[in-house]
C-alpha cells in the first residue's frame, strides 16, 4: 500500500482510535499571554539537557506516567500506542516537546493532554536540532527527523485557537514549540531525570 491509499489507511485506522484526555477551556490562553509568557522562559540549554516527564498513549486513551521506559529501533517508547497504530512511520516513533513552553501552554492542565512521550528541557529549534542530529537519552540513541509535528484538531480543542496559532506561526515555526520527532537508532532505557546530551548535530536548514 502506498501514498494516498496507505496514509488514508492511516487515517481511517486513528479516527477510530480513543480521543484521549480533553482540555478544559478555562484554562486556554490568549495568544498575547502565550506570546509574553514565552519571552519570560528562560533559555534551553543546547547540548546537554534532561527528561522530565515520560508519557505513555495506551490503547484506550489514557496516559500513564512511569518512572522509566524502554526505547527501541522495533517499538518506539514501550508501552506506547504508537507501535500499535498503523503505519508505524519511524519517522513519527518518539514524540518531543519542551518542557517550559508545554507548561506554559498546558496553563495548569495535565501535560499528558499533549500526547508527546518525552518532556525535555532542551532547545528543541530547526537550527539548534536539526534533522539528522543525534542525542544520547539515558542510554539509548535517538536521530531527530525530518518530519513535522504540527498542531492539530485535538490540540486545538486541548489548549485553544490561540495556542494553535501560537505554535504554527510562520515566523517562529523554525522554534518547534510544539515539538520533534526522534527516532530510535540504539535501544536503551530511559528514566525521568535522565540527561539528554548532543552527540552530533545535523545541518541546519539555511545552510544546506
Amino acid at each position: 500500500m502506498f501514498g494516498a491509499a496507505r496514509h488514508n489507511a492511516a487515517m481511517d485506522t486513528n479516527a477510530k482510535a480513543p480521543y484521549g484526555p480533553k482540555g478544559d477551556p478555562a484554562h486556554h490562553l490568549a495568544l498575547a499571554d502565550l506570546t509574553a509568557g514565552y519571552a519570560q522562559l528562560p533559555a534551553n540549554p543546547t547540548e546537554h539537557g534532561k527528561v522530565t516527564l515520560i508519557c505513555q498513549r495506551r490503547a484506550d486513551g489514557t496516559r500513564i506516567y512511569p518512572s522509566s521506559a524502554h526505547l527501541s529501533r522495533s517499538e518506539g517508547l514501550h508501552g506506547d500506542a504508537w507501535s500499535s497504530r498503523p503505519p508505524r512511520d519511524p519517522n513519527c516513533q518518539v514524540t518531543v516537546i519542551n518542557s517550559g513552553v508545554a507548561e506554559l501552554i498546558a496553563n495548569g492542565q495535565p501535560l499528558g493532554l499533549f500526547g508527546d512521550n518525552l518532556f525535555v528541557t532542551l532547545d528543541l529549534s530547526d537550527r539548534n536540532l536539526p534533522a539528522g542530529s543525534r542525542l544520547q537519552v539515558g542510554t539509548a540513541v535517538a536521530e531527530v527527523t525530518s518530519e513535522p509535528h504540527d498542531g492539530c484538531a485535538k490540540f486545538h480543542a486541548r489548549f485553544g485557537a490561540a495556542a494553535l496559532r501560537f505554535v504554527q506561526d510562520r515566523r517562529t515555526r523554525s522554534r518547534n514549540l510544539r515539538g520533534i520527532h526522534w527516532r530510535i537508532i540504539q535501544d536503551g532505557d530511559v528514566h525521568v531525570g535522565s540527561p539528554v546530551t548532543l552527540l552530533h548535530r545535523g545541518t541546519p536548514p539555511d545552510s544546506e
